[in-house]
C-alpha cells in the first residue's frame, strides 16, 4: 500500500507557469507582507485579529485579555506556513528572519510543560482540555504543527520543530486509552494529519499511535462529546449549535464505519486527509476502504462542477445527494482546500491518477475564484450563480458575497489559500522508486532524486491554450514517466524525441520509459470545450448545462455579456470557439464564444411584476470566462448554468 511514493523536495521545484505562476509569486511579493499587516492590526477598515496581540498577552509582555475568536492562533501558523513553503520554493527568503521572530515569540507563549493555547493560557488555565468539541484546543495545535514541519523541511532550523514536539508530546501524554488519560478527541479535526507529519519527519512512533487514536476513537459510544457538553453545563463559544448534531463533526459513529459524507465540510475533508495517511502509514485496508467510501460519496453524490463541497450555508456542511443548489451555494474555499488534500493521499494510498481529476477540478475553479489576482481579497463563499441586489444582510442570502472580502472574523480561508499556493509543487510531481509522476499540467522546472540518479524536468504546458504538454528531461538512467491522463482527454498523440510514440495505460497513468540522457516528451492530449449536464437528480440544474475547456469551468459575467444571465438559453449542439484572452485577467486563458438566445416577457417590461405570457427572443453573442477568475473586474452578475435549450422555456 501506498507504493513507496513521495513528495519531491520543495526547494527541488519552481512555477513558470503564466496562470499559477503569478499567483505563487503574489504570495511572497504582496501575500504574505498583507497578512502580516492584518495579524498585526494595523490595515485600515479591517477587523481586528488581535493575532499577535495574543501571543505577546499569553508570554506575558503585554496586560490584558486575550482577544478575537478561540481558534485564532491559527491564522499566524497558517501565516508562517505559507512562508516557509515560499523559502522553500527560492523565494520570500526576506521573511525568514521575520519568521524566526515569530517562532520565539510562540515559544515564549508556550507554557513549560509544552501546552500552547493563547486563549486557554490568558483566559482560562484552569479549563484546559475540558471543552473538546467547541475549545479547538487540537485543532490549533494542528495547524503549529504542520507549520513547524514545513518551516523545518524549509530552513533545517529546529526551534520550531521542538516546540512543536513539546507540545506533541504533551498531547500524546494527555490523550489515549491508558490510565489517568482523557479518552476524547478533537472537535474540528486537524491534529491527526498533522501528527502523521511530524511523525514523518521525527520517526517518533507515539504521534502516528496518538494519530491513530484519535481516529479509532471517535464516534464510540457513549459519545465523548455530549457527556462533556452534560459535564460543562452547555455551551461555552457557539450557543448557535444547542442540540448538537453529533453527523457535524463525523462522530456520530466511528470514521472506518461511514459511508456518506456528513457535517461540517473543512472537518470531513481534514479527517479524511488523515485516514488516508494512516491507512498507509499503517496499511490498514480497512481504514481505506472507508476512504474509498467517503471519496465516493463526496465527489460522485455532493460536490459542485467546480469541485466546490459543502452545499449549505447552515453549519458549512454536507446534507444530502444531489442537493447542489447554484445561488445559496456555500463551498467554502477551505473544503476544496480539503478535497484537494484529500485527493492526493486517496492517490499516493491506491497509485490511482484518477484522484488527480478532482484534485485539479477544485485548483482551478474554487481554490483559484477564493482570492484575486491582487492577492489582497479573498471568498470564503463560492456559489455558482449571483446577482449583487439579492446578496443582501439577514436573508438566507447573507452568506453570498458579490465582490470578495478583505478580511473574515473567522479568517481560516485566506492564509489557507496562500499555504496551498506556495505549496503547489506537491500537487504536480511525486517520485516511486525509479519513477516521477505528473499529477498536474502546470509548467514548472523539478528534480528528482531517484534510486538510479537525478531527473532534471522543464515541464510547459498549453493545455488551456491547444491541448499540448512539452516534457524535456536530463537523466542519469534509464526512467519511467507516469503521467496522468485527464479524465477530460480526447484522443492523445504522443511524440518521444519526436518520433511518434505509444504508452501503456496503467491505472489512469500513461507510462513512457526512456534511457539516460537527454529526451522531449510531447502529449497532445485532444482536448476541447465541452457542454456538461448534470444526473437528472440535481434538482438545481434541470434543464441547465455548463461550458468547460479541460478542468476550467466557464461562467458569464455581466461586464461582458450585460445583466439578466439568468434569461440565456443554449441549444444542446451550440458550437463553442476560443476567443482571446481578457487581458485584464491572468494566465492568458482564452475566453469561450458561443451563440445563445435571450428570451424575455414582454408584458413585464413597463415594470409590471407579473404578465400574460409574451415571449420575445433576442440572439446574443456571449463571452465566458473561467470561473476561478471570476469578479476580477467591474463586479456585477455571474452565472455558471445556462438554461439547456431555447425550445424550453420554462425551466
Amino acid at each position: 500500500m501506498g507504493h513507496h511514493r513521495k513528495q519531491l523536495e520543495y526547494g527541488n521545484i519552481r512555477i513558470t507557469d503564466k496562470l499559477f505562476g503569478e499567483y505563487v509569486q503574489k504570495v511572497s511579493e504582496k501575500i504574505i507582507p498583507h497578512q502580516w499587516k492584518i495579524l498585526n492590526d494595523q490595515l485600515e477598515d479591517s477587523e481586528p485579529t488581535y493575532c499577535i496581540q495574543n501571543f505577546r498577552v499569553a508570554a506575558g509582555e503585554l496586560p490584558g485579555e486575550r482577544k478575537g475568536v478561540v481558534f485564532q492562533d491559527t491564522d499566524l501558523y497558517k501565516w508562517l506556513e505559507s512562508v516557509a513553503f515560499c523559502i522553500a520554493g527560492g523565494q520570500g527568503r526576506e521573511y525568514e528572519a521575520l519568521a524566526d521572530k515569530v517562532i520565539e515569540l510562540v515559544g515564549r507563549a508556550q507554557e513549560t510543560d509544552g501546552y500552547l493555547n493563547t486563549y486557554y493560557t490568558v483566559n482560562e488555565p484552569d479549563k484546559k482540555w475540558s471543552n473538546l468539541v467547541e475549545g479547538h484546543e487540537l485543532y490549533t495545535a494542528g495547524h503549529m504543527i504542520e507549520a513547524a514541519v514545513a518551516y523545518y523541511q524549509a530552513t533545517g532550523k529546529t526551534k520550531i520543530l521542538n516546540i512543536a514536539r513539546k507540545n506533541a508530546d504533551l498531547i500524546c501524554r494527555v490523550f489515549g486509552t491508558g490510565e489517568g488519560q482523557k479518552k476524547g478527541y478533537p472537535g474540528h479535526q486537524e491534529i491527526e494529519l498533522a501528527l502523521v507529519k511530524l511523525y514523518r519527519v521525527t520517526g517518533e512512533k507515539q504521534y502516528l499511535d496518538t494519530a491513530s487514536y484519535f481516529l479509532h476513537e471517535r464516534g464510540k459510544k457513549p459519545s465523548y462529546f455530549l457527556q462533556e457538553m452534560e459535564d460543562r453545563g452547555g455551551w461555552e463559544f457557539f450557543p448557535e449549535f444547542k442540540n448538537y448534531d453529533l453527523e457535524y463533526s463525523q462522530s456520530h459513529i466511528e470514521p472506518v464505519k461511514q459511508k456518506t459524507a456528513e457535517g461540517h465540510a473543512v472537518r470531513a475533508m481534514y479527517m479524511c486527509s488523515a485516514m488516508a495517511d494512516l491507512a498507509v502509514e499503517c496499511e490498514d485496508t480497512e481504514m481505506l476502504e472507508a476512504c474509498k467510501r467517503l471519496w465516493d460519496s463526496t465527489v460522485n453524490h455532493r460536490m459542485y462542477l467546480t469541485g466546490g463541497i459543502g452545499s449549505s450555508g447552515f453549519r458549512e456542511r454536507f446534507t444530502t445527494d444531489y442537493d447542489l443548489p447554484n445561488t445559496t451555494n456555500y463551498s467554502e474555499t477551505c473544503a476544496s482546500i480539503g478535497l484537494m488534500m484529500f485527493g492526493q493521499r486517496m492517490s499516493a494510498a491506491t497509485g490511482e491518477a484518477g484522484y488527480y481529476d478532482t484534485v485539479e477540478l477544485a485548483l482551478y475553479n474554487t481554490v483559484l475564484a477564493g482570492i484575486n489576482r491582487a492577492g489582497d481579497r479573498y471568498f470564503y463563499v463560492n456559489p455558482l450563480e449571483v446577482v449583487p441586489e439579492f446578496c443582501t444582510e439577514h436573508t438566507y442570502m447573507d452568506h453570498v458575497k458579490a465582490v470578495r472580502q478583505k478580511w473574515f472574523s473567522v479568517a481560516c480561508c485566506p492564509p489557507n489559500v496562500a499555504r496551498t499556493l506556495a505549496s503547489l509543487g506537491q500537487y504536480i510531481y511525486a517520485q516511486e522508486e525509479n519513477a516521477v509522476c505528473i499529477h498536474q499540467f502546470i509548467s514548472s522546472t523539478a528534480k528528482a532524486v531517484l534510486e538510479s540518479g537525478t531527473v532534471e524536468i522543464g515541464m510547459e504546458s498549453t493545455l488551456l491554450q491547444d491541448s499540448k504538454v512539452k516534457i524535456r528531461t536530463r537523466q542519469d538512467s534509464e526512467v519511467t514517466f507516469k503521467i496522468r491522463r485527464p479524465g477530460y482527454a480526447g484522443k492523445q498523440e504522443i511524440t518521444v524525441d519526436g518520433q511518434t510514440a505509444k504508452a501503456v495505460l496503467e491505472k489512469g497513468y500513461l507510462l513512457i520509459n526512456t534511457p539516460a540522457g537527454e529526451h522531449e516528451i510531447c502529449i497532445d492530449f485532444g482536448v476541447k470545450p465541452r457542454w456538461i449536464a448534470a444526473n437528472d437528480e440535481v434538482r438545481a440544474d434541470a434543464g441547465r448545462c455548463a461550458l468547460m475547456n479541460g478542468p476550467v469551468v466557464y461562467c458569464l459575467e455581466e461586464t461582458d455579456n450585460g445583466k439578466y444571465l439568468a434569461d440565456l438559453y443554449v441549444e444542446e449542439n451550440t458550437e463553442v470557439t476560443k476567443g482571446n484572452p481578457q487581458t485584464n485577467l491572468p494566465g492568458e486563458i482564452p475566453t469561450l464564444q458561443y451563440e445563445a438566445t435571450r428570451i424575455h416577457n414582454r408584458s413585464t417590461e413597463q415594470g409590471n411584476l407579473y404578465g400574460e405570457l409574451k415571449l420575445e427572443k433576442e440572439q446574443m453573442h456571449l463571452t465566458a470566462v473561467p470561473y476561478g477568475l471570476w469578479c476580477n473586474r467591474t463586479p456585477g452578475e455571474m452565472l455558471v448554468r445556462a438554461a439547456g435549450t431555447a425550445n424550453h422555456i420554462i425551466r
